[in-house]
């Protein structure tokens, strides 16, 4: 949706650098409103004065309902005191509601033309909460914490303490959702509004034909719920599919923030869903034991779709304590047995 990562992440060449969140001299004039949405003839207005047109490459369908951005912020409950990542602002739409919350926005936009732009709009509708905004032009699929430029711009790094609030492109909507998950411990919770398809997939309960991969690793993170149906004419140009909001709560324990377990536990996820016509006895039976299973309690008859996240967990440490367990006991001595013949070094 309004612009956030391009679908060839590793090919991105945006840079991390900040974008002032104040205009060089922008004056409001005297008939503008000091404190408002968008709505759309704004932003059209937008888009023509700056020469920028919706894009299909980064997925840009600009929201044009100020209801529909006040939705979203109520749904997220957003806080006065919070922070929110917005991951592609586009024109600013969503960026003004939460804004206007008092929060503090840190807007990542793979767009150059659109991050170069967003401050302007903002000093323009919102003076006075623009310098609550930062904007960095970035693919959302690439942002490391630990990259020094991105922490000097944002203030942010993998345990600083915000949630997500985003109208991402439909083609690469979940792996944002479980690319931010993973580098970013202190994100809490999101609000995202994706092609109702994919929210109907991240959502998913295990034995629904719908339910896959991303389902279980984003149950991994936490708890998932349907925040409800956007419709189609709110987004200019209007998309040919129906969107959805889905809201997301992290669940936050030792075991969840292991990230060796949760490197097995994901790898085993996608050999289970690779060949998910297969019994889990076939799927996995390179990298789980047959006595894996009778010890986490699972049948290896049963298919992969029908596991939740913690027979997942479960299985992964069957395997580990089987790789973990005693060594085999050292041959007593035997001075009348025969000398064994030398093995080969393995």
């Amino acid at each position: 949706m309004d612009a956030a990562a391009d679908t060839d992440a590793g090919t991105a060449s945006a840079s991390a650098t900040a974008q002032s969140s104040q205009p060089a001299a922008a004056a409001q004039p005297a008939t503008q409103p000091a404190h408002r949405l968008l709505g759309a003839a704004d932003i059209r207005e937008i888009a023509q004065e700056a020469g920028i047109t919706p894009t299909k490459k980064f997925g840009q369908n600009f929201v044009i309902d100020p209801g529909t951005v006040r939705r979203i912020v109520h749904e997220a409950g957003v806080s006065p005191d919070g922070t929110v990542m917005e991951v592609g602002p586009g024109l600013g739409s969503l960026t003004l509601g939460l804004l206007e919350t008092g929060a503090r926005v840190v807007a990542v936009e793979i767009d150059p033309p659109l991050a170069e732009r967003l401050p302007r709009t903002v000093a323009r509708f919102q003076p006075d909460n623009a310098p609550h905004l930062t904007v960095v032009t970035h693919d959302a699929l690439t942002i490391d914490p630990a990259d020094p430029a991105f922490r000097a711009a944002t203030g942010l790094d993998a345990s600083s303490r915000f949630q997500l609030v985003a109208n991402l492109p439909y083609n690469v909507a979940t792996p944002i959702v479980l690319t931010l998950l993973q580098r970013f411990q202190g994100l809490d919770s999101f609000l995202v509004m994706v092609q109702k398809e994919v929210a109907d997939r991240l959502s998913a309960t295990p034995g629904s034909k719908i339910y896959g991969a991303p389902s279980v690793k984003l149950a991994w993170y936490g708890t998932t719920r349907k925040a409800g149906i956007v419709g189609r004419n709110v987004f200019w140009p209007a998309p040919h599919v129906d969107s959805a909001l889905v809201g997301f709560t992290r669940v936050s324990t030792p075991e969840r923030r292991d990230e060796a377990l949760r490197t097995r536990v994901f790898s085993l996820i996608d050999m289970a869903f690779g060949q998910r016509r297969k019994t889990l006895h076939a799927a996995l039976r390179k990298a789980v034991p047959g006595e894996a299973f009778a010890a986490a309690g699972i049948d290896g008859q049963r298919r992969g779709e029908t596991l939740t996240i913690d027979d997942f967990i479960a299985l992964a440490r069957a395997c580990e304590a089987i790789d973990d367990g005693p060594a085999a006991p050292a041959p007593s001595a035997n001075t009348n047995a025969p000398a064994s013949a030398p093995q080969e070094a393995r």
